[in-house]
């Protein structure tokens, strides 16, 4: 992770570093919520999605509500990404259809030219 992204994690309001001067210190708090950030970037997450589930654990209100939004919005994701993987593995086969097509036209192609070669020295 780069010095901007972190910085722009902060401006996003999503860290909150302790400042000593001109220095950042990132407490536990703040490398928990970095990990937590990666991990919802990583599997699609939006950083206003993100931000939102941080910002309910934050509430402390009790874990139900927060335990509840966050399955909520994973079964959300998991649903987003099978669709995702679905459309990706139709896109592979449609490809590996119309390679294996060009391929055989290819093919045909070449055998033609050696005939055409013939016909045009005689």
């Amino acid at each position: 992770m780069t010095l901007r992204t972190i910085r722009f994690y902060e401006d996003q309001d999503l860290i909150h570093p302790r400042r000593e001067g001109q220095r950042r210190l990132y407490g536990r708090r703040d490398r928990g919520r970095l990990k937590l950030i990666l991990l919802g970037k990583k599997v699609g997450f939006s950083l206003s999605d993100i931000k939102e589930m941080l910002d309910l654990y934050d509430l402390r209100e009790g874990d139900t509500p927060q335990l509840e939004t966050a399955l909520r919005r994973f079964s959300e994701q998991i649903d987003v990404l099978k669709r995702q993987k679905k459309d990706v593995e139709q896109a592979i086969e449609e490809l590996t259809r119309t390679m294996s097509i060009l391929s055989g036209m290819l093919r045909a192609h070449e055998a033609r030219e050696p005939e055409t070669m013939l016909e045009a020295a005689e």
